[in-house]
């Protein structure tokens, strides 16, 4: 095969994925006020964010992220292992592990680059996985990196999940999941899931990306919310989304996280972030703690919008949680939904396989404290007309 014709197959895959209504495209973005944006130019309302308190342009964050730059620049220049670990970071560290209660928390630059390094440092050859079927792809990807036996459970089966610990004959055991379904928006049963790790002598690992800043008292997320302590749970989260800046963190016992700093290649062999990012950080964690008006005002635009959603022919099934789903079945359906509603100035993403499973193409919903009222009843009013003409 010549240079040519290993080009043409390149063309001919974006092709199938033309085809299958599957190719992504890219906008660009740029922040005006909270959920209001513009996008490749136009006015748009946004519900596609995970900004969840609205904190990604607080003037608190962005104070605190200045003041930074001006004392450690914007570089970090290695990684955390050689000189890019900052007083910044390490307070933040020690931060994050007072905010959830644990004995010590680890920052990582990203929430992948956290799940794909935290499972292969956890678990290997000779040891076993047991991963729900709707996991995040980093929980995945993680699982597949770590070279254990992987065993997919049915999604939020605990009672599958249990049969399959009850078989293993693994060195260790390692049960992973979501705490908030990022595609659903539920919460998986973690106590049960805990019980049965106590049961089963293996340890559970939660990816709290979409709990953390917004469930449990003072948003101390899914583990909270559950009111959950135990030495067999390992607690990752992320930053970007209700925390409203970037990086991802794991937290657990003491010589769990020690064990990580020193095998997880993500975090060893990667340059850490900017100590503006960590000092933002820090900002966003009093703000979370103090501002519980902003997990109030959440909670009621959730229930305005579930109330409005019922009304409307697709499936949004249950969520407490800001993520809220619309099932609309078809890739191309989905498309023209979204289409429909960017010419009313509303984005809200369609989200398509294999992100979702076939045929359940979806638009994605979600709800940010920055949201008003008034929003959240003009993205109900635009569905309506949207089915409305679907049906005429």
């Amino acid at each position: 095969m010549n240079l040519d014709d290993g080009l043409i197959d390149f063309d001919t895959r974006l092709a199938a994925l033309d085809a299958a209504h599957l190719r992504r495209t890219r906008r660009v973005v740029a922040a005006v006020d909270g959920p209001r944006l513009r996008v490749d130019g136009s006015a748009l309302l946004s519900f596609c964010s995970n900004d969840y308190l609205g904190l990604a342009q607080h003037p608190a964050l962005i104070e605190a992220a200045q003041r930074a730059v001006a004392c450690y620049g914007v570089g970090a220049g290695s990684s955390p292992m050689v000189s890019g670990q900052t007083a910044a970071h390490a307070a933040l560290e020690r931060e994050l592990a007072d905010f959830v209660s644990l004995p010590r928390a680890l920052y990582f630059h990203a929430g992948y680059a956290a799940n794909v390094g935290v499972v292969p440092a956890l678990v290997g050859r000779g040891d076993a996985v047991f991963s729900d079927a709707l996991n995040h792809a980093c929980l995945i990807d993680g699982a597949r990196l770590s070279r254990a036996e992987v065993q997919v459970y049915p999604h939020n089966d605990v009672d599958a999940l249990e049969r399959l610990l009850a078989a293993s004959t693994a060195r260790r055991k390692l049960v992973i999941s979501d705490a908030v379904f990022s595609m659903d928006g539920d919460i998986a049963p973690v106590p049960q899931l805990l019980a049965l790790c106590e049961r089963h002598d293996a340890l559970l690992m939660i990816d709290d990306a979409h709990g953390f800043g917004v469930l449990g008292k003072g948003g101390r997320g899914t583990a909270a919310h559950f009111g959950l302590h135990s030495p067999r749970l390992i607690y990752m989260a992320t930053l970007g989304k209700a925390a409203g800046v970037s990086g991802a963190f794991v937290a657990g016992q003491e010589s769990v996280i020690e064990w990580i700093l020193q095998s997880a290649r993500t975090y060893i062999f990667s340059t850490a972030a900017p100590a503006m990012i960590a000092e933002a950080l820090r900002a966003s964690l009093r703000v979370i703690d103090a501002e519980a008006w902003r997990r109030e005002q959440l909670g009621r635009l959730i229930r305005q919008l579930r109330a409005g959603l019922a009304e409307l022919p697709w499936r949004n099934p249950e969520s407490p949680t800001a993520i809220q789903p619309l099932i609309i079945g078809g890739n191309q359906a989905a498309l023209d939904v979204m289409a429909a509603l960017r010419l009313q100035g509303l984005w809200v993403p369609a989200i398509r396989p294999p992100t979702v499973p076939k045929g359940t193409a979806r638009l994605r919903i979600t709800l940010s404290a920055a949201h008003t009222e008034a929003d959240v009843a003009r993205l109900v009013g635009a569905l309506a007309d949207v089915a409305r003409h679907a049906a005429s």
